[in-house]
């Protein structure tokens, strides 16, 4: 059997600004369990201050992908001139599935709005498990739930 890294991507158009948008994933941390209690348990900033490059958290998830419910992620780049962040998963659940998991996350403006661009590239453990539908379900659902938020609180 050949190894061989796959790749999702997505796009998801939002009302809230590409930078309330963007404040929101850098302070997600704190953020995201407010925002969405019924997926984030917890997020826990292991070393760093959770927003410069370096920065190792300690997500604690409810539910969304079946059987992962922790996973350590650390900040691999962040450049505030294009919006953009992204993540590797160093341990936790996740990482009984996925021999990689890396993603991407880049915010852009449309015109009162924004939209996120979401990508992913992933080595499976095994083929079976999890259906990438999953993945992208669920991050579409998170960045929906965080843009009804972030409207409701201004």
């Amino acid at each position: 059997m050949s190894e061989m890294a796959s790749t999702i991507e997505m796009e998801v158009e939002l009302k809230s600004s590409a930078n309330q948008i963007w404040e929101a994933l850098k302070n997600l941390t704190t953020l995201f369990p407010k925002a969405m209690p019924h997926i984030y348990k917890s997020i826990e900033v292991l070393e760093g201050d959770g927003q410069s490059v370096g920065s190792i958290r300690l997500v604690k998830i409810h539910s969304g992908i079946p059987e992962i419910s922790s996973k350590k992620v650390k900040l691999e780049k962040v450049d505030e001139a294009n919006k953009s962040v992204e993540y590797t998963v160093i341990g936790g659940d996740l990482l009984h599935y996925f021999k990689i998991f890396k993603w991407k996350t880049m915010v852009s403006s449309k015109g009162d709005g924004s939209v996120v661009k979401w990508s992913c590239n992933y080595d499976k453990v095994n083929e079976d498990f999890p259906n990438s539908n999953i993945v992208k379900e669920f991050t579409i659902k998170k960045f929906k739930e965080l843009d009804a938020y972030l409207l409701k609180a201004n």
